[in-house]
């Protein structure tokens, strides 16, 4: 096992522990990590007590039909948007019953990227429901842009890594 799975997999279980003390759970969408974030929390043991569900919603029509992302934010801004994220953000929660969710995509290479978008372009959303039972409400959301460096693997690794980073400083409150 290389580092770096070895800090996605220490993620994971933090994020378990976080989540499991607080019975709060999540839910994911993945578009350029393809089901790696997922993975990464079902590799914990016990991980079905807090992890609900993930869409990979590899395709923008996927994003539209399993998450709700309407087809206008495509054509305006484009799938590696904050407003894509934040629709599929929106989107998990809206089809779960979690309190958190997370929502990536991007632009993992080796090609595919642009002078605006160059490969390594991750866009990333969190989104926290206080209320699990109002389907939709949402005490907080934010999303952030990341400009990865290396291979394909690595781009993908690296999101994974910020998303779970991003989900556990919410979850452990103010410093």
């Amino acid at each position: 096992m290389n580092e770096s799975s070895v800090n996605v997999l220490a993620l994971s279980a933090e994020l378990g522990v976080l989540l499991g003390s607080a019975k709060r759970w999540i839910s994911v969408a993945e578009s350029c990590t393809g089901g790696g974030l997922a993975a990464a929390i079902t590799e914990v043991a016990g991980s079905s007590g807090w992890f609900e569900c993930g869409f990979v919603t590899y395709s923008n029509a996927a994003k539209t039909r399993l998450l709700g992302v309407p087809e206008s934010i495509f054509e305006r801004f484009g799938a590696v948007s904050r407003e894509c994220v934040l629709a599929m953000s929106a989107g998990v929660l809206a089809n779960s019953i979690a309190h958190y969710s997370v929502a990536i995509s991007g632009i993992a290479g080796p090609g595919g990227g642009s002078v605006e978008k160059p490969v390594g372009t991750v866009w990333i959303a969190w989104r926290f429901r206080a209320d699990s039972s109002i389907p939709g409400e949402s005490s907080d959301t934010w999303a952030t842009r990341f400009q990865f460096d290396g291979d394909r693997a690595s781009v993908r690794q690296q999101a994974v890594l910020a998303a779970l980073n991003g989900v556990i400083a919410h979850a452990q409150g103010p410093a």
